[in-house]
């Protein structure tokens, strides 16, 4: 698929617009945005082809004038530029009272580069009804697995990104896409319970393919999670998978290290970087770079490049990740991470694919150092608190471990909550398996969402569950 004939056909008046707002302005950037998205639902009575929740299309205009950032949102950058220019910066002036609390910083750095990027898509191949089609088939045969299912739902979400970034001396461009094929069931067996899987990747060729071994797996589930019971509260040895783990990577350490809270001082890590924060064995990461999944990008919306960001390294704060304009209030380099929701929504310093690296255990290990505890599974919600470093981790289901074996009986819901330093440093074994889950949105500021990916290997640790 190719990248947007819209934003191709606006390169040169976002240049044209660009010199003529430089006059005014010593950095000026303009992000134009192009997001096409799908969703393909069936379920037992409805099914339907609609627009995805992340379509967009239009133009940010980013501003600097040494002191303080300016953004302006517009649909289209035609026209008489000069027009469009005084009409932006009118609509810019500031009370001088507001000026003169303003921060210098250091002039934006602008290097010169021209370059596209994309990433393989094979999403032309298939017409909607052609997805329609699979997801009813398969909705079909979730209901067809078991006389007691109530309901199911397939749902495939296809999206395709095509952003083109220009200032004085850059001119980048980017065309990626990714899809989540997602099946739910509801099932009664005494009480209703829900139970998801689903596939995800950059091509709709492999999700597809990889969904119909997924089916077996659902209908199982449901089934185990009809017999669950509530957890006695209490302190427990804990192994998590890799959903679980990238559920307390992206809760810990992931917003409590979005730099702009560190302008804010909204952030206790602020004051520990360079500080063991966790177990000598933990390692994590952060970045659009890191890993090939829903929230990776070839740059960010602020136009710097993808970054690769070690977080934690054996056990120590090492860094945070930040945007544009915090780097520049901190006066440190932008690590990739400036996105917003949409043209129209402020950039914030967020999370890309959040995780804890591999170790060295094998999980047969890991569960037969246990006398009793739990394994959790399937990230469910979370809640961080990064001023006080205090998270809550929900997971759909546990499975109970007894003298160091994996047991039948099943727990649901389960809550972790705790101190962050405690949790992490409670980490003694990190299993040698290792993956990143690409299904996932993070809300922050007002609710803006943008997608997210985190994950890791097994840890075991100590902690709270309700």
């Amino acid at each position: 698929m190719p990248f947007s004939e819209f934003l191709n056909s606006r390169r040169q008046d976002c240049k044209d617009l660009v010199a003529e707002l430089s006059k005014s302005y010593s950095y000026v950037s303009i992000l134009g945005s192009d997001v096409r998205s799908t969703a393909v639902r069936a379920n037992r009575s409805t099914s339907a082809i609609g627009e995805g929740s992340m379509s967009e299309c239009g133009f940010v205009i980013t501003l600097h004038n040494g002191r303080s950032f300016f953004e302006y949102s517009l649909d289209d950058v035609q026209g008489d530029k000069k027009a469009l220019a005084e009409t932006i910066l009118s609509a810019l002036k500031v009370d001088a009272s507001l000026e003169d609390r303003s921060i210098e910083v250091a002039k934006i750095r602008d290097e010169a580069m021209v370059k596209s990027f994309a990433r393989d898509c094979d999403f032309d191949r298939y017409t909607d009804e052609d997805l329609l089609d699979f997801a009813k088939k398969y909705k079909d045969e979730i209901l067809a697995a078991d006389e007691k299912m109530l309901n199911a739902t397939v749902a495939i979400l296809p999206f395709t990104v095509s952003k083109l970034f220009v200032t004085k001396n850059r001119e980048l461009d980017q065309f990626y896409s990714w899809v989540n094929i997602l099946a739910m069931a509801v099932y009664r067996d005494g009480k209703i319970v829900s139970a998801r899987e689903g596939t995800y990747s950059n091509l709709m060729s492999e999700a597809m393919e990889q969904f119909p071994a997924k089916i077996p797996l659902l209908v199982e589930k449901a089934k185990k999670l009809a017999t669950a019971k509530p957890i006695v509260p209490g302190v427990y040895d804990v192994i998590t998978d890799p959903s679980i783990s990238g559920l307390i990577a992206h809760e810990a350490f992931g917003h409590g290290v979005e730099m702009d809270q560190f302008v804010k001082d909204r952030a206790l890590a602020k004051q520990y970087v360079g500080d063991y924060v966790a177990s000598p064995l933990c390692n994590m990461k952060d970045g659009a770079a890191s890993a090939l999944s829903t929230a990776s990008y070839f740059f960010d919306d602020h136009g710097v490049l993808a970054h690769d960001t070690q977080i934690i390294k054996d056990g120590i704060l090492v860094s945070g990740i930040s945007d544009l304009v915090s780097a520049s209030e901190l006066g440190t380099e932008p690590t990739g991470n400036g996105r917003r929701q949409s043209y129209k929504r402020k950039a914030y310093s967020r999370m890309t694919n959040t995780f804890f690296e591999a170790g060295n255990d094998k999980l047969e290990d890991m569960i037969a150092s246990i006398k009793h505890g739990y394994m959790l599974f399937e990230t469910n919600n979370g809640m961080e608190d990064p001023k006080n470093w205090q998270i809550q981790c929900t997971a759909e289901y546990g499975i109970e471990i007894v003298d160091g074996k994996l047991t039948d009986n099943y727990v649901s819901p389960v809550v972790m909550s705790g101190s962050v330093p405690e949790l992490l440093k409670s980490i003694s074994m990190v299993s040698d398996e290792f993956k990143v889950i690409g299904s996932g949105s993070c809300g922050k500021g007002y609710k803006e969402w943008v997608r997210v990916s985190d994950g890791g290997p097994a840890l075991k640790v100590k902690v709270k569950l309700a």
